[in-house]
């Protein structure tokens, strides 16, 4: 194990910051995604209510690899049909947009849940003072609900750092796949997946330990 250390330890650090990276280039746009999809649903407009329903449906119906592939081989492919032969994705771009669709899709339901935890008065006495349905949600809802969701955003945060994992199918050097292709060359599976495993545990106890903080912190908030 401390061969593999030394010899590739930058090469697996360096893919656990690719891991980090596309895990928080996900979370940001699965954050404005799940947004978007959560005030379809949580509003009295039935279309809109629709749709957010059937995008959120949809997405958690489809396992996250098939978007993948789907995203990475599917959408290229598709454009070059359409007669634009020059167009091109990467890896990151394909991971980003799959991550970041799946994530969204659970974070519509964090969110919608964290708005409907905020009570109705709240928003009725809003609307009540001549704010728009809008500002009363931005100014009024959203940071009460905030307050309630921090906890599951940060246990969204950790499934969706070990669904990188899902995306070495496509090439994008994240963890695992790094560790595909030491333990390729080495020959040493399992020093290879140990070492891949430990570096997998200290970064989702680190976050894991900053969720049950969060949540003892908000408690106390509430208490008091």
């Amino acid at each position: 194990m401390s061969k593999i250390i030394s010899v590739y330890g930058t090469m697996l650090i360096r893919s656990l910051g690719n891991t980090l990276l596309l895990t928080l280039l996900a979370l940001v746009f699965a954050m404005i995604i799940g947004l978007i999809f959560a005030l379809m649903n949580v509003g009295k407009n039935r279309f809109f209510n629709l749709i957010g329903t059937i995008y959120v449906d949809a997405v958690r119906g489809v396992p996250l690899i098939v978007l993948a592939y789907f995203i990475y081989f599917g959408i290229p492919q598709g454009i070059k049909m359409m007669g634009i032969t020059n167009f091109r994705m990467t890896a990151l771009q394909a991971g980003t947009i799959a991550l970041a669709m799946n994530c969204g899709a659970y974070m519509a339901e964090i969110i919608r849940a964290g708005i409907e935890s905020v009570d109705k008065g709240q928003m009725e006495a809003a609307r009540s003072l001549g704010l728009p349905y809008g500002t009363s949600m931005r100014l009024v809802v959203l940071p009460q609900a905030i307050r309630t969701m921090i906890p599951s955003i940060i246990n969204q945060f950790i499934i969706t750092l070990k669904d990188t994992s899902i995306l070495s199918v496509i090439g994008f050097p994240e963890l695992t796949n790094t560790g595909k292709t030491i333990s390729g060359n080495t020959m040493q599976v399992l020093q290879t997946w140990a070492v891949v495993a430990v570096m997998y545990l200290v970064v989702i106890t680190a976050l894991s330990k900053l969720a049950k903080y969060a949540e003892r912190r908000l408690k106390r908030g509430k208490e008091q």
